[in-house]
Protein backbone atom coordinates (compact mmCIF):
# COMPACT_ATOMS: atom_id res chain seq x y z
CA UNK A 1 0.00 0.00 0.00
CA UNK A 2 1.21 3.44 -0.89
CA UNK A 3 1.40 6.88 0.44
CA UNK A 4 4.48 8.80 -0.57
CA UNK A 5 4.57 10.18 -3.99
CA UNK A 6 4.58 13.57 -5.57
CA UNK A 7 5.00 16.71 -3.49
CA UNK A 8 1.63 18.45 -3.42
CA UNK A 9 0.98 21.87 -1.94
CA UNK A 10 -1.85 24.35 -2.08
CA UNK A 11 -1.24 27.59 -3.91
CA UNK A 12 -0.50 30.17 -1.18
CA UNK A 13 -3.57 32.19 -0.38
CA UNK A 14 -5.75 30.31 -2.85
CA UNK A 15 -9.24 29.08 -2.16
CA UNK A 16 -11.68 29.66 0.66
CA UNK A 17 -11.43 28.25 4.18
CA UNK A 18 -14.10 25.73 3.23
CA UNK A 19 -12.12 24.59 0.21
CA UNK A 20 -9.03 24.25 2.38
CA UNK A 21 -10.66 22.17 5.10
CA UNK A 22 -13.28 19.93 3.49
CA UNK A 23 -10.84 17.68 1.59
CA UNK A 24 -13.54 15.12 0.72
CA UNK A 25 -17.10 15.94 -0.29
CA UNK A 26 -20.01 13.51 -0.23
CA UNK A 27 -23.66 13.66 -1.16
CA UNK A 28 -26.24 10.90 -1.40
CA UNK A 29 -29.32 10.87 -3.61
CA UNK A 30 -31.53 8.02 -4.82
CA UNK A 31 -29.23 5.38 -3.37
CA UNK A 32 -26.10 6.74 -5.06
CA UNK A 33 -23.31 8.24 -2.97
CA UNK A 34 -21.03 10.62 -4.84
CA UNK A 35 -17.70 11.06 -3.08
CA UNK A 36 -15.20 13.58 -4.44
CA UNK A 37 -11.63 14.31 -3.46
CA UNK A 38 -11.83 18.07 -2.98
CA UNK A 39 -8.40 19.62 -2.81
CA UNK A 40 -8.10 20.67 -6.45
CA UNK A 41 -5.53 23.44 -6.03
CA UNK A 42 -3.15 20.84 -4.66
CA UNK A 43 -4.19 18.38 -7.37
CA UNK A 44 -5.86 16.44 -4.56
CA UNK A 45 -2.57 15.61 -2.88
CA UNK A 46 -3.31 13.40 0.10
CA UNK A 47 -2.54 14.83 3.52
CA UNK A 48 -3.45 13.64 7.00
CA UNK A 49 -6.73 15.53 7.05
CA UNK A 50 -7.80 13.95 3.76
CA UNK A 51 -6.94 10.48 5.07
CA UNK A 52 -9.07 10.99 8.15
CA UNK A 53 -11.95 12.46 6.18
CA UNK A 54 -11.89 9.75 3.50
CA UNK A 55 -11.97 7.04 6.15
CA UNK A 56 -14.84 8.70 8.01
CA UNK A 57 -16.89 9.20 4.85
CA UNK A 58 -16.59 5.57 3.77
CA UNK A 59 -17.28 4.22 7.24
CA UNK A 60 -20.45 6.32 7.32
CA UNK A 61 -21.49 5.10 3.87
CA UNK A 62 -20.88 1.51 4.89
CA UNK A 63 -23.35 1.96 7.75
CA UNK A 64 -25.98 3.74 5.65
CA UNK A 65 -28.58 1.24 4.44
CA UNK A 66 -29.95 3.77 1.95
CA UNK A 67 -26.71 3.70 -0.05
CA UNK A 68 -26.62 1.20 -2.91
CA UNK A 69 -23.45 2.25 -4.75
CA UNK A 70 -20.60 4.75 -4.37
CA UNK A 71 -19.03 6.81 -7.16
CA UNK A 72 -15.57 8.07 -6.19
CA UNK A 73 -14.19 10.92 -8.28
CA UNK A 74 -12.13 14.08 -7.84
CA UNK A 75 -12.37 17.80 -8.45
CA UNK A 76 -9.84 19.73 -10.49
CA UNK A 77 -7.38 18.73 -13.23
CA UNK A 78 -6.05 15.56 -11.55
CA UNK A 79 -7.58 12.69 -9.64
CA UNK A 80 -4.73 12.63 -7.13
CA UNK A 81 -1.11 13.78 -7.33
CA UNK A 82 0.00 11.49 -4.54
CA UNK A 83 0.88 12.24 -0.94
CA UNK A 84 1.50 15.80 0.18
CA UNK A 85 5.16 15.61 1.12
CA UNK A 86 5.10 19.25 2.16
CA UNK A 87 3.26 18.39 5.39
CA UNK A 88 6.12 16.10 6.42
CA UNK A 89 8.75 18.83 6.53
CA UNK A 90 10.17 19.03 10.03
CA UNK A 91 8.28 15.96 11.23
CA UNK A 92 9.93 13.07 12.98
CA UNK A 93 9.74 9.39 12.03
CA UNK A 94 7.00 8.69 14.58
CA UNK A 95 4.72 11.29 12.98
CA UNK A 96 5.35 9.94 9.49
CA UNK A 97 4.61 6.43 10.74
CA UNK A 98 1.26 7.54 12.16
CA UNK A 99 0.53 9.39 8.95
CA UNK A 100 1.18 6.26 6.89
CA UNK A 101 -1.07 4.25 9.18
CA UNK A 102 -3.82 6.81 8.63
CA UNK A 103 -3.51 6.38 4.88
CA UNK A 104 -3.68 2.58 5.17
CA UNK A 105 -6.85 2.95 7.23
CA UNK A 106 -8.37 5.23 4.59
CA UNK A 107 -7.64 2.82 1.74
CA UNK A 108 -9.00 -0.07 3.79
CA UNK A 109 -12.21 1.85 4.48
CA UNK A 110 -12.72 2.27 0.74
CA UNK A 111 -12.00 -1.40 0.06
CA UNK A 112 -14.07 -2.79 2.94
CA UNK A 113 -17.17 -0.74 2.24
CA UNK A 114 -20.02 -3.21 1.68
CA UNK A 115 -21.40 -1.05 -1.10
CA UNK A 116 -19.92 -1.36 -4.59
CA UNK A 117 -17.36 1.41 -5.08
CA UNK A 118 -16.59 2.65 -8.59
CA UNK A 119 -13.65 5.01 -9.08
CA UNK A 120 -13.87 7.58 -11.88
CA UNK A 121 -10.34 8.78 -12.53
CA UNK A 122 -8.82 11.45 -14.74
CA UNK A 123 -5.56 13.28 -15.20
CA UNK A 124 -2.62 12.32 -13.02
CA UNK A 125 -3.10 9.36 -10.68
CA UNK A 126 0.07 9.11 -8.62
CA UNK A 127 1.00 6.78 -5.76
CA UNK A 128 -1.71 7.26 -3.15
CA UNK A 129 -4.14 8.06 -5.94
CA UNK A 130 -3.37 4.67 -7.41
CA UNK A 131 -3.98 3.03 -4.05
CA UNK A 132 -7.38 4.69 -3.78
CA UNK A 133 -8.21 3.56 -7.31
CA UNK A 134 -7.13 -0.02 -6.60
CA UNK A 135 -9.12 -0.06 -3.35
CA UNK A 136 -12.31 0.56 -5.33
CA UNK A 137 -14.13 -2.43 -6.79
CA UNK A 138 -13.33 -1.25 -10.29
CA UNK A 139 -12.46 1.96 -12.09
CA UNK A 140 -13.30 3.86 -15.25
CA UNK A 141 -10.69 6.25 -16.64
CA UNK A 142 -10.82 9.31 -18.83
CA UNK A 143 -8.56 9.15 -21.87
CA UNK A 144 -6.12 11.66 -20.35
CA UNK A 145 -5.49 9.51 -17.27
CA UNK A 146 -1.94 8.47 -16.40
CA UNK A 147 -0.72 6.32 -13.52
CA UNK A 148 2.62 6.43 -11.74
CA UNK A 149 3.96 4.69 -8.62
CA UNK A 150 7.13 6.55 -7.51
CA UNK A 151 7.28 5.56 -3.84
CA UNK A 152 10.69 3.88 -4.00
CA UNK A 153 12.10 6.93 -5.80
CA UNK A 154 11.00 9.07 -2.85
CA UNK A 155 12.85 6.85 -0.40
CA UNK A 156 9.91 4.86 0.91
CA UNK A 157 7.82 1.80 0.08
CA UNK A 158 4.27 1.67 -1.20
CA UNK A 159 1.77 0.14 -3.62
CA UNK A 160 3.47 -3.24 -3.23
CA UNK A 161 0.34 -5.20 -2.30
CA UNK A 162 -2.79 -4.06 -4.13
CA UNK A 163 -0.99 -3.38 -7.38
CA UNK A 164 0.49 -6.86 -7.73
CA UNK A 165 -2.86 -8.44 -6.89
CA UNK A 166 -4.41 -6.67 -9.85
CA UNK A 167 -1.68 -6.80 -12.50
CA UNK A 168 0.68 -9.53 -11.30
CA UNK A 169 4.02 -9.51 -9.52
CA UNK A 170 6.37 -8.93 -12.45
CA UNK A 171 4.38 -6.10 -13.99
CA UNK A 172 4.00 -4.47 -10.58
CA UNK A 173 7.76 -4.62 -10.02
CA UNK A 174 8.41 -3.00 -13.38
CA UNK A 175 6.14 -0.05 -12.57
CA UNK A 176 7.40 0.29 -9.00
CA UNK A 177 11.08 0.03 -9.91
CA UNK A 178 11.06 2.37 -12.91
CA UNK A 179 8.57 5.07 -11.85
CA UNK A 180 7.42 5.27 -15.45
CA UNK A 181 4.12 6.75 -16.55
CA UNK A 182 1.42 4.24 -17.49
CA UNK A 183 -1.22 5.64 -19.87
CA UNK A 184 -4.91 4.87 -19.58
CA UNK A 185 -4.93 2.37 -22.46
CA UNK A 186 -2.23 0.27 -20.81
CA UNK A 187 -3.98 0.54 -17.45
CA UNK A 188 -7.06 -0.92 -19.11
CA UNK A 189 -5.05 -3.74 -20.69
CA UNK A 190 -3.63 -4.64 -17.26
CA UNK A 191 -6.96 -4.40 -15.44
CA UNK A 192 -6.20 -1.33 -13.33
CA UNK A 193 -9.24 0.24 -14.98
CA UNK A 194 -12.03 -1.65 -16.71
CA UNK A 195 -12.72 0.86 -19.45
CA UNK A 196 -11.48 4.15 -20.90
CA UNK A 197 -13.85 6.87 -22.07
CA UNK A 198 -13.50 10.41 -23.44
CA UNK A 199 -13.08 12.91 -20.63
CA UNK A 200 -16.41 14.56 -21.29
CA UNK A 201 -18.11 11.17 -20.98
CA UNK A 202 -16.60 10.14 -17.64
CA UNK A 203 -19.30 11.51 -15.35
CA UNK A 204 -22.08 10.17 -17.55
CA UNK A 205 -20.45 6.73 -17.68
CA UNK A 206 -20.32 6.72 -13.90
CA UNK A 207 -23.97 7.63 -13.57
CA UNK A 208 -24.97 4.89 -16.00
CA UNK A 209 -22.98 2.32 -14.03
CA UNK A 210 -24.43 3.56 -10.75
CA UNK A 211 -27.98 3.28 -12.08
CA UNK A 212 -27.41 -0.32 -13.17
CA UNK A 213 -25.99 -1.28 -9.76
CA UNK A 214 -28.48 0.65 -7.64
CA UNK A 215 -31.37 -1.26 -9.19
CA UNK A 216 -30.20 -4.61 -7.80
CA UNK A 217 -31.28 -6.03 -4.41
CA UNK A 218 -28.75 -4.56 -1.95
CA UNK A 219 -28.14 -7.72 0.07
CA UNK A 220 -27.39 -9.76 -3.03
CA UNK A 221 -25.01 -7.07 -4.26
CA UNK A 222 -23.20 -6.83 -0.92
CA UNK A 223 -22.88 -10.61 -0.67
CA UNK A 224 -21.64 -10.84 -4.26
CA UNK A 225 -18.91 -8.33 -3.48
CA UNK A 226 -17.95 -10.19 -0.30
CA UNK A 227 -17.92 -13.59 -2.02
CA UNK A 228 -15.64 -12.34 -4.79
CA UNK A 229 -13.27 -10.67 -2.32
CA UNK A 230 -13.09 -13.63 0.07
CA UNK A 231 -12.95 -16.16 -2.75
CA UNK A 232 -9.92 -14.46 -4.20
CA UNK A 233 -8.03 -15.20 -1.00
CA UNK A 234 -8.66 -18.96 -0.91
CA UNK A 235 -8.96 -22.05 -3.10
CA UNK A 236 -11.91 -22.92 -5.33
CA UNK A 237 -13.46 -25.44 -2.94
CA UNK A 238 -13.58 -22.96 -0.07
CA UNK A 239 -14.68 -20.26 -2.48
CA UNK A 240 -17.69 -22.33 -3.54
CA UNK A 241 -18.60 -22.81 0.12
CA UNK A 242 -18.43 -19.05 0.59
CA UNK A 243 -20.78 -18.60 -2.36
CA UNK A 244 -23.20 -21.24 -1.08
CA UNK A 245 -23.31 -19.54 2.32
CA UNK A 246 -24.12 -16.26 0.57
CA UNK A 247 -26.91 -17.97 -1.39
CA UNK A 248 -28.37 -19.27 1.87
CA UNK A 249 -28.41 -15.72 3.25
CA UNK A 250 -30.29 -14.52 0.18
CA UNK A 251 -32.81 -17.35 0.48
CA UNK A 252 -33.36 -16.62 4.17
CA UNK A 253 -33.80 -12.92 3.47
CA UNK A 254 -36.36 -13.51 0.73
CA UNK A 255 -34.95 -10.77 -1.47
CA UNK A 256 -34.42 -13.25 -4.29
CA UNK A 257 -38.18 -13.18 -4.90
CA UNK A 258 -37.91 -9.51 -5.79
CA UNK A 259 -35.41 -10.36 -8.50
CA UNK A 260 -37.58 -13.16 -9.88
CA UNK A 261 -40.65 -10.91 -9.93
CA UNK A 262 -38.73 -8.10 -11.63
CA UNK A 263 -37.46 -10.53 -14.25
CA UNK A 264 -40.98 -11.80 -14.91
CA UNK A 265 -42.39 -8.30 -15.26
CA UNK A 266 -39.75 -7.34 -17.79
CA UNK A 267 -40.27 -10.51 -19.78
CA UNK A 268 -44.01 -9.79 -19.82
CA UNK A 269 -43.44 -6.24 -20.97
CA UNK A 270 -44.98 -4.99 -17.76
CA UNK A 271 -48.31 -6.76 -18.40
CA UNK A 272 -48.00 -9.09 -15.41
CA UNK A 273 -48.85 -12.18 -17.47
CA UNK A 274 -47.86 -15.66 -16.43
CA UNK A 275 -47.45 -17.52 -19.68
CA UNK A 276 -45.91 -17.47 -23.12
CA UNK A 277 -42.42 -17.17 -24.45
CA UNK A 278 -40.17 -14.36 -25.53
CA UNK A 279 -39.00 -13.76 -29.08
CA UNK A 280 -36.24 -16.29 -28.67
CA UNK A 281 -38.65 -19.03 -27.60
CA UNK A 282 -37.46 -19.31 -24.00
CA UNK A 283 -39.93 -19.81 -21.18
CA UNK A 284 -41.48 -16.91 -19.36
CA UNK A 285 -40.20 -15.45 -16.10
CA UNK A 286 -42.58 -17.43 -13.88
CA UNK A 287 -41.87 -20.77 -15.51
CA UNK A 288 -38.16 -20.14 -16.05
CA UNK A 289 -37.01 -20.55 -12.45
CA UNK A 290 -38.40 -21.93 -9.24
CA UNK A 291 -36.32 -19.56 -7.11
CA UNK A 292 -34.01 -22.38 -6.00
CA UNK A 293 -31.65 -22.32 -8.93
CA UNK A 294 -33.17 -25.20 -10.95
CA UNK A 295 -32.87 -23.15 -14.12
CA UNK A 296 -31.48 -19.75 -14.94
CA UNK A 297 -32.38 -17.38 -17.72
CA UNK A 298 -30.27 -14.49 -18.79
CA UNK A 299 -32.07 -11.21 -19.17
CA UNK A 300 -31.48 -9.81 -22.63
Amino acid sequence: MADAETPGADTPGAGTPDAETVRVRCDVADGVARVRLARPRARNAVDLEMCLRLRAVFEDLDADDDVRVVLLSAEGPAFCAGADLKERAGRDAAWVRRRRQASFAAYDAVERCRRPVVALVHGAVVGSGGEITLAADFAVAAEDTTFRFPEAHWGTVGATQRLQRVIGRRRAKELLFTNRVMPAAEAADLGVVTRVVPGDRLARAGEEIAASIAGAPPLAMALTKRAVDLGGETDLDRGIRIEMAAIEQCLADGGWREGVDRFARRRDGGRGGTGGTDGAGSTDGHGGTDGHGSTEEEEK
